[in-house]
């Protein structure tokens, strides 16, 4: 089949959004491309349908787990066999993933970057038919970009046993980041050949970049000390979903108090609640049960929800970056949608103090390095691959430390490989039998039912005599004939008897450590690295306050010039725009009225009122034609609208 074919029969669509034909024909022709394509702009469909048209599997790197779960969900509906890995998975799940991914015919696996490096991962390399490598939010991999992950450079060393054709896809890379995209992402002849020489890396990209216009997305900036008025005058006037992004869990909470006791269907979402509650309250959104979810950045990665009406930003992100991609999850179903930022100077000051916490000194890092390992009793010399329950509000208090200041001080060691931290994790049950296994046989059991737990754990799990291991309770309790909080009383019985260590599943953040730990002074931290890193910081940062404060400019072209993109047209529907200050206007002021009318009343479906056009106009402050009823009533007269409800 040809790809239009492809996608007809899978998708049901007709025709490719802009530039997806280009993208998917070069990476047919075997061509490693690099496509940065707006948030909406469909780039899950750059790389399905090539993965459709060739044999074996896509292998998708993707650090979001709510994206791989609605993409496997989305292309399992479709009668497309589709698997993904993510956190919460035991070793035996991982495993049968894997081989069912290399045997059974499956046509994509989603995978989180951390996992390439797994023994276990790279066991089954050898023998999956990889058709393409598809790399998504792939600024992650960029040193110069907003979300710098470690964990992406082994896509770089993946790329040494694969010889497939790399797809990588972002929202928010400027040209600088997309370079670098492209370079730490060569193939591995090409890495060789510059550092034998000298010379930068040949990459051999094809680089396919659509506009980074959005124009069915209207800028909102408001500068405001009424900052919570403001919110609701937003969701009162714009009607359908919406998402409110904060920087603070605690902020998130007393938000949509807030929004509920004004009457508004609202709650709340961040990385603290347990996986249960995240869960529910994401799938309510997505069904309409909840309206507004007030949330930290935590919420909407790799969630596709076509009609959310606005986003809003009550206080100012740290980068551009950020900002476009958070603010482009309103809209994806094209039409009229808002994008708001609220703020005031109180945000300023806390962004500057941010960027102060943020960096703090080489020396302060590496007494926090050592701090660590104290505060887990692990000597010098040792402590390899320890994986560390981790508590940093605990461990800044024990240590007299700044808790923010903590956080980045651990992701700056995370940046030099010292060590993994994941955030907010769920943590499967571990269990290691601690007695030699001949002496189990003599251990006389109060519960019978232990020894068939013992008997259990043996058969199930090589290796648990020497090293804690991960364990499925659901099948556990299965086997033994008991359900699950029977099982964790049974276990809870055999570590007081001594018989096994129980380390419970737990909702937690986590270190890993990668290698023993490290003598004063030799911990590298490469200064020329942190200073080019905060520079890097501050120039986003700068670029996001003006951004906010800026009165002359079209917001549109503000944030397509940050992201390279020199030549665009001014929005029209901005706030800049609508106020008459930017530099050039829309000619027809009927026809932006006409469009604006059809958007408001298409959200509606056709049933509305003249209050309800009424409000929207006054409470959204649009420079629109004052004259709109006589334009509603002339499209009415056409028979282009319904007459309005009574």
């Amino acid at each position: 089949m040809t790809a239009s074919e492809v996608l007809k029969e899978y998708w049901g669509f007709n025709s490719f959004r802009p530039m997806q034909r280009e993208i998917i024909e070069t990476a047919l022709d075997g061509r490693d491309v690099l496509a940065i394509l707006p948030t909406g702009g469909g780039k899950s469909v750059c790389f399905q349908v090539p993965a459709l048209m060739r044999d074996g599997l896509a292998l998708v790197i993707t650090p979001l787990i709510s994206l791989m779960k609605d993409q496997v969900q989305n292309l399992n509906a479709r009668g497309i066999k589709a698997l993904c890995i993510h956190t919460g998975m035991n070793r035996r799940e991982v495993d049968l993933t894997l081989n069912n991914a290399a045997y059974g015919g499956c046509k994509f696996l989603y995978v989180s970057p951390e996992r390439l490096n797994t023994s276990l991962f790279r066991s089954y390399l050898d023998v999956m038919d990889i058709s393409f490598i598809v790399v998504d939010e792939a600024h992650c991999i960029s040193q110069w970009g907003y979300d710098f992950r470690p964990d992406y450079l082994l896509i770089g060393r993946l790329r040494e046993r694969v010889a497939a054709p790399v797809i990588a896809l972002t929202a928010t890379a400027t040209p600088r980041v997309a370079e670098d995209i492209q370079c730490r992402l060569a193939r591995p002849e090409a890495v060789l050949a510059a550092q034998r020489s000298g010379k930068p890396v040949e990459h051999g990209f094809t680089l396919l970049k659509s506009g980074f216009e959005r124009p069915n997305l209207s800028y909102i900036v408001r500068r405001s000390d009424d900052k919570l008025g403001q919110l609701l005058s937003v969701c009162r006037g714009v009607a359908g979903t919406g998402i409110v992004y904060m920087r603070n869990r605690r902020k998130c909470e007393e938000i949509a108090s807030f929004l509920k006791s004004e009457g508004q269907s609202a709650d709340y979402y961040h990385a603290g609640l347990d996986p249960g509650t995240r869960a529910d309250r994401q799938s309510a959104w997505k069904r309409g049960d909840i309206r507004i979810m007030v949330c930290t950045n935590a919420f909407g990665m790799g969630i596709d929800k076509p009609d959310v009406r606005f986003v809003v930003h009550l206080g100012i992100p740290e980068s551009p970056e950020a900002y476009f991609q958070e603010a482009g999850r309103a809209g994806r179903d094209g039409l009229r949608s808002f994008a708001v930022l609220i703020w005031n100077g109180a945000d300023i000051r806390h962004l500057h103090q941010l960027e102060t916490v943020s960096f703090p000194s080489l020396e302060y890092i590496e007494d926090v390095y050592q701090k660590l390992h104290v505060f887990f009793q692990i000597p010098y010399d040792t402590g390899i691959a320890r994986q560390l329950k981790f508590d940093p509000v605990a461990f800044a208090k024990a240590n007299g430390l700044n808790g923010a200041s903590v956080h980045y001080a651990i992701k700056y060691l995370e940046r030099e490989d010292h060590l993994t931290f994941s955030e907010d994790i769920d943590i499967d049950t571990r269990i290691m039998i601690t007695i030699d296994r001949n002496a189990l046989y003599d251990i006389d059991l109060p519960d019978p039912r232990m020894a068939d737990l013992l008997d259990a754990l043996m058969r199930g799990y090589p290796g648990i005599f020497s090293f804690p291991l991960p364990v499925d309770e659901a099948s556990l309790a299965a086997v033994c004939g008991v359900g699950i909080p029977q099982l964790r009383v049974l276990l809870y019985n055999l570590s007081l008897e001594h018989v096994i260590r129980y380390i419970p599943a737990d909702h937690s953040s986590v270190i890993y450590l990668h290698h023993d730990r490290l003598r004063p002074g030799n911990v590298a931290l490469s200064p020329d690295k942190y200073n080019m890193l905060r520079d890097a910081y501050h120039e986003r940062l700068e670029a996001m306050l003006e951004y906010a404060s800026e009165t002359d400019e079209c917001r549109a072209q503000f944030l397509m010039r940050y992201f390279g993109q020199e030549e665009s047209a001014p929005c029209g529907t901005c706030d800049v725009c609508r106020s008459g200050a930017a530099r050039h206007q829309p000619a027809d002021l009927r026809a932006v009225t006409e469009r604006w009318l059809r958007e408001e009343i298409d959200s509606r479906s056709g049933s509305y009122t003249l209050e309800d056009i009424r409000t929207a106009f006054e409470s959204r402050q649009l420079d629109f034609s004052p004259d709109w009823p006589s334009i509603l009533r002339s499209l009415i007269d056409s028979g282009e609208f319904p007459a309005p409800l009574q």
